[in-house]
């Protein structure tokens, strides 16, 4: 293995669902089995066309989002891996490769199906355990149907499974949130994700609900209760809304904050390479009909500047619980930290927002709960 070689992540985009969620506004839709075998075919031939321009790169960890991954044929994922290894060098020893899967479209063959491929992770779309809520989610699946899908994959061999949860439901109360924490807890996964809901404009969501639907105060108290529930049943937070057990922390994730290379495959996908930013076509049809070269289907390219390289290290470096190391600032940029946020962040610290520890820049608790605030501090005007 070439060790010179540089580090990179990929992102594979499945962008297929049986319904849309009411709150969902990721590029996804339903699509029948002709569409579906038309995607997986035009997003090989878009890994089939990197061959030449990938060798300086060592594949560590992938990701394969959507959509819903587990609504297309389990042979399907099984094709485009196999792509992904034609085409890629993969740090065998060392590869973490996860699967985005729903309650509802999870079935014996699929998971059999991933371990062929070589999927050691898989991530489950759960949201709540109050199937009352799932429902007003638009969700597909019940509680029950989520059991039995998680503890199939348990029998069949999955060691490193995630559930992702929902916080800042209309309606929700900290009882129910405190149940559903408490239910997916007894389960024992390695990871948990929890994440406040958004509501984004385009979405059923957007025309049913305001912002003020949601209690931002209980929102808070939610977050500090996540914490500390969790951290007594062994999970540590090592990113603002991500819990792992010791040594199950999301590696692909965790590239993303510290902005490793990563490349997406497949529609609308996106992609940091090289300080450039760009993603794929969005149209499914023409990403279909161009996908055979790589080059024609790239969008928006955007070289960052210095100063958005920056801002980039500080707000997304700070989400996790390590925060940002001043010395590689200073290695990835040439100047001292001090000479660029000096003010910034005695400030901050000033406020117990920030605390300054050997050589590493982190949130404070406080810091954590107003974090847009402070992060955005860090933004050049």
């Amino acid at each position: 293995m070439n060790n010179q070689k540089k580090d990179l992540g990929l992102y594979i985009h499945i962008p297929f669902c049986v319904k849309k969620c009411d709150y969902c506004d990721f590029l996804s839709a339903p699509a029948n089995d002709d569409t579906k075998r038309l995607y997986v075919k035009a997003l090989i031939a878009e890994i089939d066309s990197l061959k030449e321009v990938v060798s300086e790169y060592l594949v560590k960890t992938i990701f394969i989002g959507g959509g819903t991954p587990s609504s297309i044929d389990g042979t399907f994922i099984i094709e485009i891996m196999k792509a992904v290894q034609n085409v890629f060098e993969l740090d065998v020893q060392d590869i973490e490769i996860s699967i985005e899967v729903n309650p509802g479209t999870v079935t014996k063959e699929k998971l059999l199906a991933y371990q062929q491929a070589g999927i050691n992770r898989l991530s489950f779309g759960l949201q709540s355990t109050d199937n009352l809520e799932l429902k007003k989610l638009g969700r597909i699946h019940t509680f029950e149907t989520f059991v039995d899908n998680y503890n199939l994959a348990r029998e069949l061999g999955f060691k490193n499974i995630n559930i992702d949860l929902m916080s800042a439901l209309p309606g929700q109360t900290l009882s129910s949130w405190l149940t559903t924490l408490n239910k997916v807890i007894e389960l024992k996964p390695e990871h948990i994700s929890a994440y406040s809901l958004i509501i984004e404009e385009g979405t059923l969501f957007y025309t049913r609900y305001s912002e003020d639907d949601q209690d931002e105060e209980l929102d808070r108290v939610i977050y500090r209760e996540t914490k500390d529930t969790l951290e007594k049943a062994g999970y540590y937070r090592y990113e603002i809304s991500n819990y792992a057990k010791a040594g199950y922390e999301c590696k692909h994730n965790s590239s993303y904050w510290m902005r490793t290379p990563y490349l997406g495959l497949g529609l609308g996908a996106s992609s940091l390479i090289q300080n450039t930013r760009f993603h794929n076509e969005e149209n499914l049809m023409e990403y279909i009909k161009l996908s055979n070269d790589y080059r024609n289907i790239r969008r928006e390219m955007d070289k960052l500047t210095l100063n958005t390289q920056m801002e980039e290290f500080m707000f997304l470096g700070l989400r996790m619980q390590k925060g940002i190391s001043t010395k590689t600032f200073e290695q990835e940029f040439k100047v001292s930290i001090e000479s660029v946020y000096g003010d910034v962040i005695k400030q901050s610290i000033k406020e117990g927002l920030l605390i300054a520890k050997e050589n590493n820049l982190y949130l404070t608790d406080k810091g954590i709960d107003i974090s847009n605030l402070v992060m955005s501090r860090f933004i050049f005007e």
